[in-house]
């Protein structure tokens, strides 16, 4: 996967659950799930964005890693939101694929990364 395949990808999940959050039951508590989700699912893209810009190996690390923690912060509020039942969703479906991709994908690179580092001692 290319760098920029996965500025697109980040940055259409917050985009898509931002659309997703639309479709929400009018419940007191999605309101909460809601600015979670915006907030989490928006910032896994900025500090993706935000890495490429690193000024350094460790700088670069930690911006994936904030984005790896937003990714697992947003698949958490999916799965709450799943666990409700209150409706059903391929929306919801695909959210959660992909936030489980992009975990996986954060984790990868944090591995790589650290590899490269260690490979330098």
């Amino acid at each position: 996967m290319r760098d920029n395949d996965l500025l697109d990808r980040t940055f259409n999940f917050g985009v898509n659950c931002i659309k997703f959050l639309r479709n929400l039951p009018n419940y007191p508590e999605y309101k909460v799930i809601r600015s979670q989700i915006c907030k989490s699912a928006t910032s896994l893209g900025a500090n993706y964005e935000e890495s490429q810009a690193g000024s350094s190996l460790k700088d670069f690390r930690n911006k994936i890693r904030i984005s790896l923690r937003e990714t697992r912060e947003t698949n958490y509020w999916l799965r709450i939101i799943k666990s409700l039942n209150d409706f059903e969703s391929s929306e919801l479906d695909a959210l959660l694929k992909e936030s489980f991709e992009l975990k996986n994908i954060f984790g990868s690179i944090l591995n790589k990364t650290k590899d490269k580092k260690d490979n330098n001692n």
